[in-house]
This record gives C-alpha cells, sequence and structure tokens, in this order.
C-alpha cells in the first residue's frame, strides 16, 4: 500500500473538519471553510508539485561532472523559473519537453500520443496550474474558485503519473543519446581502425 502524501493528508484533514461542522449543524461555518480550504488545498498541490518537479530537474542538473555548470543550470533555469517553464493555458506540455532538445519533444509527444493516461495527466497537472495562476493573480480573497475540494483533489491525483514518470522519461532519453554516442563511438573507432589496416597493407606492399 503507497503511503500518503502531503496533500493526501491535507485533503483528509480538511474533508474531517468540514464533515464536523455539518453534523454539529454549523452549516454556514460549513461553507466559509469549504470555500477557503479548496483554495488552500489548490495552492498546497500547485506547490508541492512545483518542489517535485523542479527537484527532479535539479537532480537531472546534477548528472553532469561540471560543478559549475549545475550551478548555472539551478540557478538560470530552476530558481524562480518555474511557472515559464510551461504553457498553463495549452492542452499539452509540448513547450517544456522542447526546452530539452527538438528529439526529446519528439521522443515524448510519441510516447504521449500512444498513453492516454499520461495524456491526461499532463492536462489534469496544466489545469491546476492555470487555476492556481488564476486565483493568486485574481486577487485571492474574492475570486471565486469554481471547483470542489474533491474535484481538485482528483486533478491532483491524475496529474501525479506524469510529476513521477518524468525522472523515467528523462533518464530514458538521456541513456538512449548515450547509447547512440557509443555506437557512433564504435563505428568510428572501426572505421578508423579498417583505413589504419588498409593502410598497412598497403604499406607492405
Amino acid at each position: 500500500m503507497s503511503k500518503d502524501t502531503p496533500i493526501d493528508r491535507i485533503y483528509k484533514e480538511l474533508g474531517e473538519a468540514i464533515e464536523a461542522l455539518g453534523k454539529s449543524g454549523e452549516v454556514s461555518a460549513q461553507v466559509v471553510v469549504e470555500d477557503h480550504a479548496r483554495k488552500a488545498l489548490l495552492l498546497s498541490v500547485a506547490s508541492h508539485f512545483e518542489h517535485k518537479l523542479t527537484g527532479h530537474l535539479k537532480q537531472l542538473s546534477s548528472m553532469t561532472k561540471n560543478p559549475l555548470l549545475t550551478e548555472f543550470v539551478i540557478r538560470k533555469a530552476v530558481t524562480r523559473q518555474y511557472h515559464t517553464l510551461f504553457n498553463w493555458n495549452g492542452k499539452n506540455a509540448n513547450s517544456f519537453f522542447a526546452l530539452f532538445g527538438s528529439d526529446f519533444k519528439q521522443r515524448m509527444e510519441a510516447k504521449v500520443k500512444a498513453d492516454a493516461d499520461l495524456d491526461n495527466s499532463i492536462k489534469a497537472f496544466l489545469e491546476l496550474g492555470s487555476l492556481r495562476n488564476q486565483l493568486v493573480h485574481n486577487d485571492y480573497a474574492t475570486f471565486s474558485l469554481e471547483k470542489t475540494s474533491d474535484e481538485i483533489y482528483l486533478l491532483y491525483q491524475a496529474a501525479l503519473h506524469f510529476v513521477d514518470s518524468l525522472p523515467d522519461c528523462l533518464s530514458e532519453a538521456s541513456c538512449g543519446d548515450k547509447e547512440q554516442e557509443l555506437a557512433s563511438s564504435v563505428v568510428l573507432t572501426g572505421s578508423t581502425a579498417q583505413h589504419q589496416d588498409a593502410a598497412a597493407v598497403s604499406s607492405d606492399s
């Protein structure tokens, strides 16, 4: 059985508090708490995903053997840059995938096309990000969030697949590139050896 995430715990605790108010007949208080609870849950989900995804990117950047390059990538491409990485109002993450090069973008486009669950997960992830942006940039106190806490939680569960699978997608692409480089190196080495052998035979003749 998988361990509860911080979002699972927040959702459960908020739900229990709202349910308790309903059972005690505090209907007005229940409505007010639910209104604040769903906004808090949305921001918690968005913050949680930002923490996880930037963590994946930092881990990827740390794979380079040059610590200076690692720090440069973290400071210029990750720190305080998260909300520029995606087209939050879009229906796909192609602009994000393109940041890793055209080969990775094409690889991921094909992967998403063949995996409906991943496609739906990305859509849920982007919808949460878009809702978060609307909430924080359109007067949090008065903004009318149409989603219920249950609907936000369902979007969170759906979006998890994309966020959790990203490290494997990046790793597979990285390993694939290394294999291509190795294959090219072997071919080049073999070709060089053949030329050297031919030159040696010609010299002996």
